[in-house]
C-alpha cells in the first residue's frame, strides 16, 4: 500500500489497488458469492454463540415517503399505496362471503432507497464485473443474470462486529460521537477503534463488519430541528478512506456496512473521481457493501455492556436479477 495518495492520479491508484486486492479466480471461475465465501458454517455457529441476553436490534431505517432520497440518480423514496382498506371492508365492497374483509397494499421504490446491500453486479471497473466477467454479459436490461442479489439470500448470517468510529475517534475531535462530513476513516482509525473497544471488537475472516460514523445521528438531529434530511442521501459524508482497500482485503471480512449513503468518504480523496473505493471493493474484491444502516441503538448497547460482537442476520430481499436490495438486518446479543 502506498504511503500517500496522489490526488491527481485516481486512475493509477485505482488500478494499483485493484491489482493488489483482486480476488478474481480465488473461488473458481464460476463464483457468484465473492467474500461471502469467507462466511462459513463454522462462522455462523460462532455468531450464534454470541447470543447472551437475547436482546435484538433492527439495523434498518424506515421505508416510507419521508425518507432521505431527493431524486439523485433517479432514486426516490418508497411510495406505499393501499389496495384494500378497512373502509372497503366496512362497506362490504370487497366481494368476500360471510363478512370476512381484509387489507392489501403495494409499494413502489428503488431497491437502494433505504437500508440495503450492494450486490456484486452494482459496480464495474473498466467494463469488468466481479471475477473478471464482462459487465455486459452480467447485467443487461433483464437484470443481473449471474450475480443477482438472490444468490446471496441464504448466506449473510454470522458474527457481526461494530466499530463505533464516531464514538472512538469523534471524542478526540470534540464532535461527541460523530465524524464531520469529509472525514476519511483510515486503517489507523479502524485499528485505534478496535484497540479502544477491546477484544470483542477484533475483526477477522468471515466477519460482518458494521462501521458507525454518526452521520445518521446528525441527520436525525437536523430533522428534529426542522432542517430536514439535507444531503444525507447523495451529499458529503464521513466514510471509509480509499487507503482502507488493503485493510479490507487483508482482513478477509465477508461484508461491511455503514450508517452513510455511500460507504466511502465524500468528497473522496482524489481531484476527479467517483466512488473509487467501490470500484476496487465490488468488482475486484467481491466485497458486499451495506449502506444507510441504523447503528445507533446497537452502538449504545455495545458501549453499555462492553461487548462489540453479536449474531447478525442480514439477508437481502431476494429480488431475482437485482444489483442491490433492501434488508432489515437484525443484531442479537
Amino acid at each position: 500500500m502506498p504511503d500517500e495518495l496522489d490526488r491527481t492520479d485516481p486512475e493509477g491508484a485505482i488500478a494499483a489497488a485493484a491489482k493488489r486486492c483482486s480476488n478474481w479466480g480465488r473461488w473458481g471461475a464460476d463464483d457468484v458469492l465473492g467474500t461471502l465465501n469467507f462466511l462459513t458454517a463454522d462462522k455462523r455457529v460462532q455468531g450464534a454463540g454470541l447470543v447472551r441476553r437475547g436482546v435484538s436490534f433492527s439495523l434498518s431505517q424506515s421505508f416510507d415517503m419521508d425518507g432521505p432520497q431527493k431524486g439523485w440518480r433517479r432514486r426516490t423514496n418508497p411510495v406505499h399505496t393501499m389496495l384494500d382498506t378497512g373502509t372497503d371492508a366496512e362497506r362490504g365492497v370487497q366481494g368476500f362471503p360471510h363478512g370476512i374483509g381484509g387489507a392489501d397494499d403495494v409499494i413502489a421504490m428503488p431497491l437502494q432507497a433505504s437500508t440495503q446491500w450492494d450486490g456484486l453486479g452494482h459496480i464495474f471497473d473498466h467494463g469488468n464485473a466481479w471475477n473478471g466477467r464482462r459487465a455486459g454479459d452480467v447485467v443487461t436490461s433483464d437484470g443481473d443474470k449471474v450475480t443477482g442479489i438472490q444468490t446471496a439470500a441464504a448466506h449473510i448470517a454470522g458474527r457481526g462486529v461494530l466499530l463505533d468510529v464516531g464514538r472512538a475517534i469523534g471524542a478526540s475531535l470534540g464532535t461527541d460521537g460523530e465524524l464531520p462530513d469529509g472525514f476519511a476513516i483510515t486503517p489507523e482509525h479502524l485499528e485505534a477503534t478496535i484497540a479502544a473497544q477491546g477484544a470483542s471488537a477484533r475483526v477477522g475472516r468471515g466477519d460482518l463488519l458494521c462501521v458507525r460514523t454518526g452521520r445518521l445521528t446528525r441527520a436525525r438531529r437536523d430533522i428534529a430541528e426542522g432542517r430536514g434530511w439535507g444531503d444525507y442521501a447523495g451529499g458529503d459524508s464521513p466514510g471509509l478512506s480509499f487507503t482502507t482497500a488493503d485493510w479490507l482485503h487483508g482482513s478477509e471480512i465477508a461484508g461491511i456496512a455503514t450508517d452513510t449513503w455511500g460507504f466511502e468518504v465524500r468528497p473522496n480523496e482524489f481531484d476527479i473521481a467517483f466512488q473509487p473505493l467501490h470500484q476496487v471493493a465490488i468488482p475486484n474484491m467481491g466485497l458486499f457493501l451495506g449502506e444507510m444502516w441504523d447503528l445507533d441503538a446497537l452502538a449504545a448497547d455495545c458501549a453499555a455492556d462492553g461487548q462489540w460482537d453479536f449474531f447478525l442476520t442480514a439477508a437481502p430481499l431476494p429480488v431475482t436479477g437485482a444489483v442491490g436490495a433492501p434488508v432489515n438486518p437484525i443484531a442479537v446479543k
